[in-house]
Parts: C-alpha cells; sequence; structure tokens
C-alpha cells in the first residue's frame, strides 16, 4: 500500500520555493502567491502555502508543501510542519542579506519539529553565487548542515535536494532503529 509523506519547502522570501516545488511537482501547483511590491519592484508572494506531489517509483507519495518566506505569514510555519518527514530550507546564494533570516528559519523549524533537514542553494547558475561549503562554515557555522546547490528551475538539482534530504531521513531513522535496539 502506498504511503504519503510531507516534506516542507522553507526559506526567506525570493528563496525560490514555488519554482523548486513546480519544478519537480507532477500535478499543477496548488499557489497562493499574490502580488507585492518591493523596493519598487512588482513581484509575487506566497501568503499561505504551495502543493506539490511527486509518486516515487514504488508508489509512495511524496507532498511538498512550500511555506510563505515573508515573516508576517509565519504562523503558518507551525500548521503546515505538523507530520513532516522532513524539510528543505532554501536561501538566495548570490544574497548573503537572506543568510541570517535563513537561520533563524532553520531555528524555528528545529524548535518545532526533530525532522532532519537540508540547505537548497539557490541561484547556483550564477558566477555570484557562493559555494555551498562557504555557506554552511561561514554562514551558519554549522558542520551537520548539508548545503546543496541547485538551480531552482531544474528538475535534477531539485531532485538532487530532495534525495540529501532523503539520506538525511534515512540515517535519522537507523539512529532511532539503533538507539531502539541498544
Amino acid at each position: 500500500m502506498a504511503r504519503a509523506f510531507k516534506i516542507l519547502v522553507g526559506g526567506p522570501f525570493n528563496s525560490g520555493k514555488t519554482t523548486f516545488i513546480r519544478s519537480i511537482s507532477e500535478i499543477e501547483v496548488v499557489s497562493t502567491e499574490r502580488s507585492t511590491i518591493s523596493s519598487g519592484e512588482v513581484s509575487s508572494t506566497t501568503v499561505a502555502m504551495d502543493f506539490g506531489r511527486i509518486t516515487l517509483r514504488d508508489g509512495d507519495v511524496l507532498h511538498l508543501y512550500g511555506t510563505p518566506g515573508q515573516q508576517r505569514f509565519d504562523f503558518m510555519w507551525e500548521i503546515l510542519s505538523e507530520g513532516m518527514l522532513g524539510y528543505v530550507v532554501l536561501v538566495n546564494g548570490t544574497d548573503p542579506a537572506t543568510f541570517v533570516e535563513a537561520g533563524k528559519i532553520i531555528e524555528a523549524f528545529e524548535r518545532m519539529s526533530g525532522a532532519p533537514f537540508v540547505v537548497g542553494l539557490t541561484r547556483a547558475d550564477r558566477r555570484d553565487c557562493m559555494r555551498p561549503e562557504a555557506v554552511r562554515d561561514l554562514v551558519f557555522g554549522r558542520s551537520d548542515i548539508d548545503v546543496v546547490s541547485c538551480d531552482a528551475r531544474k528538475v535534477n538539482d531539485v531532485k538532487n535536494v530532495l534525495l540529501a534530504l532523503l539520506e538525511r531521513v534515512l540515517e535519522r531513522a537507523a539512529d532511532v532503529e539503533e538507539a531502539e535496539a541498544g
């Protein structure tokens, strides 16, 4: 019987969450984007969530929930994090000003859940994108964080981020199993 697993995709405003989910979802993404004006530019922002789905080879399903990136909508994080298998925090690798905010998002999710996570470093196709190792070591200062480069528009890059997360999930499951046996 097929199982469904919830994966959250979070990150600061304009980090690529909606694009990430749209790139890989097998269904049309359910989105709650609304127009916004930031620094004189018109763009869009997610106000509640995005939803996409992926069916795996064995029939299991990943439900991808994109969280709002603006802090005024952070009440949705706790609602969406209920029952999650793990989460991805996207951060724009060309915008160091958002790294502190990404760190705060990780801290918030760690308080809500002990679920494993990875950081997806978006805009990896650009020359001015920081390297994953530099972001992990200099920005987050934690060697236990996996930072995976990705272009959120490319399905293979999105797959690589999700596979890194699923590896973390399997590691966590093995650790729990070992602790229960020991």
